[in-house]
């Protein structure tokens, strides 16, 4: 198991919300692909929204990963990376291929997140999340923050006293 970024990791969740969010219940499939199909034309067209969760998923069921390794990689870094590396690592093809062509070429950065994203979506066991419950970040913690006189003192108290004691 690999440890990723926890945007990746956040946006591959949203991903599944989104995807299950359309979907509905019970699953109805040719709403989900009207949508899957009008946001590719959009992208295909130059347009779309740049936004890293709706290129993922214009591009989940359609992208083929041929260097599951290398994006798993390239999953650590949010943020830096290079573009035309991710890009080699994947592919969509017949009709996706102008819309794949169109979004790695107008928006290289939200691109690459985007291929990332809906590579770890399809592969969730490939990869983990680090825990950043609360238990987990206070686990080291040794207290050292905590004041060690809570008391309140007499003329504090004497303040908010209404006998005037």
């Amino acid at each position: 198991m690999k440890k990723v970024h926890p945007e990746f990791a956040y946006q591959s969740r949203e991903l599944g919300g989104q995807i299950d969010g359309i979907l509905g219940d019970p699953p109805n499939r040719k709403n989900y692909q009207m949508m899957v199909d009008a946001l590719a034309g959009e992208y295909a067209g130059g347009a779309g929204i740049e936004d890293v969760n709706m290129m993922s998923f214009a591009l989940v069921d359609r992208i083929r990963f041929t260097d599951p390794k290398g994006l798993l990689a390239e999953s650590v870094d949010y943020e830096g990376g290079d573009p035309s590396r991710v890009f080699s690592m994947a592919a969509c093809d017949g009709e996706a291929a102008p819309m794949y062509a169109a979004i790695t070429g107008n928006h290289p950065e939200l691109a690459r997140q985007a291929i990332i994203t809906a590579f770890l979506f399809k592969n969730p066991r490939l990869w983990e999340e680090d825990d950043q419950s609360l238990d987990q970040l206070a686990r080291n913690d040794e207290g050292d923050d905590e004041h060690e006189d809570d008391g309140v003192s007499d003329d504090f108290a004497q303040m908010f006293d209404q006998e005037g004691e």
